[in-house]
């Protein structure tokens, strides 16, 4: 291997599909659509995604939000947001592909207005037949190792636990929770929600996560480009941390130069 192919992050690997940026981006919420497009080329990602319950699909091929997606460069990947039973998320995901021909789904239940948690037992529900339907599942999650673990279980390509709250800017609360996932998980584990900088997502890579998807710490910078090349860096930093091989904490100091050899 080469140094130059050393210092590169490897592919991430999604039912079978290989993608050179480990970082999702969602669609709501920029501006304007301009920054939007200009974002997504900043942060180098291959994957955005767009709530479908909040587009109108019959204008596609009309100047809707989707047509300023280029497919060709970017998997678009629907998602079920403001779904709040397992019914409402699976007629989602079936007229999404009814109409645009995506059968990968990032799958949110809503559990609770407020806080935007999941309905991990819906989710469990709809999981399931959409694996038995032929999607390819990726469903948002609490950061509980035990839900994640069952949604593997049903099939599901990746799971997608929280770091914090929707749109919360908060960043990883809860790092042992996530370590525990990313330790058992044997799909890859991206990080989704309560993204707020770029240390946030350097963090959860870190921590061992797969991938990180946000919006709103994007698209709600006061320079949603700038932001946006700085996650990509943070991801791809956290990533090479993660697998170089920390140095140990100790308490106490270690010298950088070593006594032996030492000029008298």
């Amino acid at each position: 291997m080469t140094a130059t192919a050393m210092t590169q992050p490897e592919p991430l690997v999604v039912a079978g599909r290989e993608f050179r940026s480990r970082l999702i981006l969602g669609t709501g919420k920029y501006r304007d659509e301009q920054v939007m497009v200009d974002a997504f080329a900043a942060s180098g990602t291959e994957v955005v995604t767009v709530a479908l319950r909040r587009v109108n699909l019959d204008d596609l091929g009309k100047g809707s939000l989707i047509d300023r997606i280029d497919q060709d460069r970017y998997l678009l990947l629907p998602n079920t947001a403001a779904c709040y039973t397992a019914d409402a998320a699976i007629r989602t995901a079936r007229l999404a592909r009814e109409l645009g021909g995506w059968n990968w789904v990032k799958l949110e239940v809503i559990g609770d207005e407020k806080t935007l948690f999941p309905d991990n037992e819906e989710l469990l529900v709809a999981t399931r037949e959409l694996v038995a339907d032929g999607f390819v599942v990726l469903p948002y999650t609490t950061d509980d190792p035990i839900t994640c673990r069952k949604l593997e279980d049903l099939g599901a390509a990746a799971v997608m636990p929280l770091a914090a709250p929707i749109g919360s800017g908060m960043g990883v609360r809860n790092p042992a929770n996530l370590r525990i996932i990313v330790e058992q998980a044997n799909v890859p584990v991206i990080v989704d929600a309560g993204v707020g900088t770029a240390s946030d997502a350097a963090l959860a890579m870190e921590l061992g996560a797969d991938g990180v998807l946000m919006n709103t710490g994007v698209a709600g910078a006061e320079d949603p480009v700038r932001m946006a090349r700085a996650m990509k860096l943070a991801v791809e930093a956290g990533w090479l941390a993660a697998h170089a091989g920390r140095i140990p904490r100790k308490l106490y100091a270690t010298a950088s130069s070593p006594a032996e050899g030492a000029i008298p």
